[in-house]
């Protein structure tokens, strides 16, 4: 049984979307761009992302397209997506044009489901499942597309602790004033442009080792169109492998952008409900909004967060996020153990502390000797 997150709407749901100025642009503008593709040949394809789940369910993501045959490369006896495998500039995953409501066909473990995309062309369907934990793959069909596996990570069911990770100027260092990051990111800059921030994969890894079974989950405002860069930046940089939850620039029937603190205030929720048992280490940055909606997620599930760790920002990446955050969090929740730090050094050794990750183990040059 699929549960679909955005199924196709009936007309009357359809008049009503697009009497919002953004949706007709938007809709006039993937009119076009559907017309170009299809007279340049362009063929429906899967891109699949990384989902997760429990023994009893799971969640599985990915994304229909029209794309050039060129970017279909055989791979291990298999075609895939080129961007998948290939650093791409950021700008051709936009211009490959979404298959809205797509029918799309779910193969796993000797099951299917038809289910259909959203109107960006997004699959993010709830399955019911009987999995064992550990990585599955789920094979996704879309018309005459070829077939794509999309991973997805079952987690133990007695597993209670995880980690939530936002990316931008968390994991990554961006440089660059917001109201650009975006565009910039995304249109211009490839996986290979960006630069990890000093000492987090590092940090990540000494959790996992600690928690070899919590889930690794990474949260940001991102589109989904940039979450196979992301994906090859996370693998370079030897971050844990786990699921990105991204969002869909586009309009909604009452205003022209998502927002991306709802995407993550929403997304956090779901996390709270579909894991009721699990503690989250939430991590992020100072820059504006994290610690916000980390504690006002603290505040409503305090048995929900192990703890709170927020890089702070240098002056200079302060001014190009646009400043730090003006609130006292710490005081909102009481019981939530707050950390802060520059790097992963630092997050690693009051996180050791605590007893999230594992401790250092210092050799005196004495003994070495």
């Amino acid at each position: 049984m699929a549960t679909e997150s955005s199924p196709a709407p009936s007309p009357k749901e359809g008049v009503r979307e697009r009497t919002h100025l953004g949706l007709l642009i938007g809709d006039t503008w993937h009119s076009l761009q559907t017309r170009v593709a299809e007279h340049r040949g362009r063929v429906e394809t899967i891109i699949p992302y990384t989902g997760y789940g429990t023994t009893q369910w799971i969640r599985v993501l990915g994304r229909v397209v029209l794309s050039n045959p060129r970017d279909l490369k055989p791979i291990a006896g298999k075609e895939m997506m080129k961007p998948l495998k290939e650093g791409l500039r950021g700008w051709r995953n936009f211009t490959s044009a979404p298959v809205r409501y797509a029918e799309v066909t779910l193969e796993f473990n000797g099951s299917s489901a038809v289910v259909h995309a959203d109107r960006g062309g997004v699959i993010d369907v709830h399955i019911e499942a009987d999995l064992e934990p550990g990585w599955h793959n789920v094979r996704l069909r879309s018309g005459d597309s070829v077939v794509a596996d999309a991973p997805v990570r079952v987690v133990e069911d007695n597993v209670t602790f995880g980690v939530v990770s936002d990316i931008d100027d968390t994991v990554m260092v961006t440089a660059l004033p917001r109201p650009f990051l975006a565009a910039w990111n995304t249109f211009v800059l490839d996986e290979h442009a960006r630069t990890p921030t000093p000492g987090m994969s590092v940090l990540m890894e000494r959790i996992v080792r600690k928690n070899p079974d919590a889930p690794v989950l990474y949260l940001s405002t991102g589109a989904w169109n940039v979450a196979p860069a992301l994906t090859r930046f996370l693998s370079r940089n030897l971050y844990p492998a786990g699921p990105k939850l991204l969002t869909d620039w586009g309009p909604t029937r009452d205003r022209w952008f998502r927002s991306g603190q709802e995407h993550k205030r929403s997304s956090l929720e779901r996390l709270a409900k579909e894991f009721p048992e699990v503690k989250w280490l939430l991590i992020g940055d100072d820059g504006q909004h994290d610690e916000a909606i980390y504690a006002e997620f603290a505040s409503n599930h305090p048995d929900n967060v192990a703890a709170i760790a927020i890089r702070q920002l240098s002056a200079g990446e302060a001014v190009l996020a646009g400043g730090r955050s003006k609130s006292h969090p710490t005081e909102s929740t009481p019981g939530v153990p707050w950390i802060y730090a520059r790097d992963g050094a630092g997050m690693s050794e009051q996180l050791s502390a605590l007893g999230i990750v594992e401790d250092v183990v210092r050799i005196d040059p004495e003994d070495e000797a």
